[in-house]
């Protein structure tokens, strides 16, 4: 079909939404390092992970042969109720900057969380409902997760705890509030109610958080609570899997107008949108059906792809989760206090971490006054204020377009487009008044919380 006959936006009828979801690692030769159990140094059982996920994610966590999943009739309602989300023609943003390439960005933030991570909180919130549980625990960055299963938890009758990294907490008042409108308690992260809590206080009395200690601090509330589970917002392979609702979509609405993409760009924290929105292609790739240019976006004050090592270490500050196999700056690192938005997390989903090593996608790093320009730019033209995670995807978005201007190549562009940005507006008033700085740790400061890595044979 010709480019000429492209709409601004590309839905799916409710008919053609994906009733599946994709699991890369059925098509992965090499599959992703075990999580590991910190005390025996062996890969954790289902009996020990199943103390703190419900037990179907348990499955799914663990499950690496099979391809497709079913959504669960109940999950696929739910998704009707905002899905399918629209992919994008950039048409007005091509012509601002005068580029000859194509772009594209599925858009993430039509639902009241503002963001994607609404396809994996309703999932999980629906099999702790189903396994007769009273409640859930969870961390939040910049508060899109939180609020997302603030939603799912009400919508099924749970309680929701939700730990807040404390500068989130504080600069984001209406995310807070939000939350709390759908009956979810949050806490600012480190806190004085758990006991790994204090113990970071007491060595980080002045630390603005980060998403490790509260990760550290969801799980101790949720093991010490009858009935309670701990759910994650990312990282895991099992949200990784939910989130691939966005990934099948695109594909299937590219396919339906005979688009193929060049270069299929995300931003990067713990790997949920990237992962979710690159799987199927990256199938493709390893199945050697199409090639596609995979590039993730992180923060150049966080750079775990990088800057960090692939190697096991624990997926929180406190040390009380598994040990994952990803590309980590060591779990005590935390980001510098002028970080804006939620790409915080010390290190990288283990299924985007092997895919990164194994050479199927690139990784690049961004600092935040250029992320913001980018943001900007995009907001004045597009017409949607983007969050600052999602923006890092649109910053080497408009350099990848703006060397097609160079070089006069007609490349296709597809960049993910996670959420809106209205709860950050200290973000962009800091960027607007002048105040925003860019911070890169050096070499030292990141050997030294590499240093710490955990010792595995």
């Amino acid at each position: 079909m010709s480019n000429e006959k492209i709409p601004y936006k590309i839905y799916l009828e409710e008919s053609e939404l994906p009733k599946q979801w994709y699991n890369v690692r059925a098509d992965m030769k090499k599959k992703p390092a075990p999580l590991l159990n910190p005390g025996t140094g062996k890969p954790v059982t289902p009996e020990e992970l199943g103390v703190v996920f419900c037990d179907e994610l348990v499955k799914q966590e663990l499950n690496e042969t099979d391809a497709y999943i079913d959504i669960p009739e109940e999950i696929q309602s739910f998704y009707r109720m905002y899905r399918p989300s629209p992919l994008v023609r950039a048409y007005c943003l091509e012509k601002a900057l005068g580029t000859p390439a194509k772009i594209y960005y599925k858009f993430e933030g039509n639902n009241t969380s503002g963001s994607h991570k609404l396809n994996s909180a309703i999932a999980q919130a629906y099999y702790a409902k189903k396994q007769g549980l009273k409640g859930v625990t969870t961390e939040t960055g910049a508060g899109q997760w939180g609020t997302a299963l603030s939603m799912a938890c009400s919508y099924f009758g749970l309680d929701c705890q939700v730990y807040m990294v404390k500068v989130s907490y504080e600069q984001k008042p209406f995310r807070r509030e939000v939350m709390r409108t759908y009956g979810a308690s949050v806490t600012p992260s480190p806190s004085m109610t758990t006991e790994v809590g204090k113990k970071i206080l007491a060595e980080f009395p002045d630390t603005n958080g980060s998403l490790g200690c509260a990760i550290s601090e969801a799980v101790e509330a949720a093991v010490s609570k009858e009935g309670y589970r701990y759910v994650l917002g990312s990282v895991l392979s099992q949200v990784l899997l939910h989130q691939t609702v966005i990934g099948l979509e695109t594909k299937a609405a590219m396919d339906k107008y005979g688009i193929k993409p060049d270069m299929i760009i995300g931003c990067a924290g713990g790997g949920s949108n990237l992962g979710g929105l690159v799987s199927p292609f990256i199938g493709e790739k390893l199945r050697g059906e199409a090639d596609y240019q995979v590039i993730a976006v992180e923060p150049a004050s966080c750079p775990s792809l990088t800057r960090g090592v692939y190697a096991y270490d624990f997926c929180d500050t406190g040390k009380v989760c598994p040990l994952a196999k990803m590309y980590t700056l060591g779990s005590g690192f935390m980001p510098s206090p002028n970080h804006a938005g939620g790409l915080r997390y010390h290190g990288m989903s283990s299924i985007l971490s092997e895919l990164y090593d194994q050479g199927l996608m690139e990784a690049r790093s961004v600092e935040q006054t250029a992320v913001f320009e980018a943001a900007e730019k995009f907001a004045r033209v597009e017409g949607i204020l983007p969050a600052p995670e999602s923006s890092h995807a649109i910053r080497v978005a408009i350099d990848e377009a703006l060397k097609c201007k160079e070089t006069g190549e007609e490349k296709t562009i597809l960049f993910g487009l996670t959420g809106t940005g209205y709860f950050d507006m200290y973000a962009y008033a800091a960027y607007n008044d002048g105040k925003m700085s860019d911070y890169i740790p050096t070499d030292e400061e990141l050997a030294k919380s590499i240093a710490t890595l955990p010792k595995v044979e």
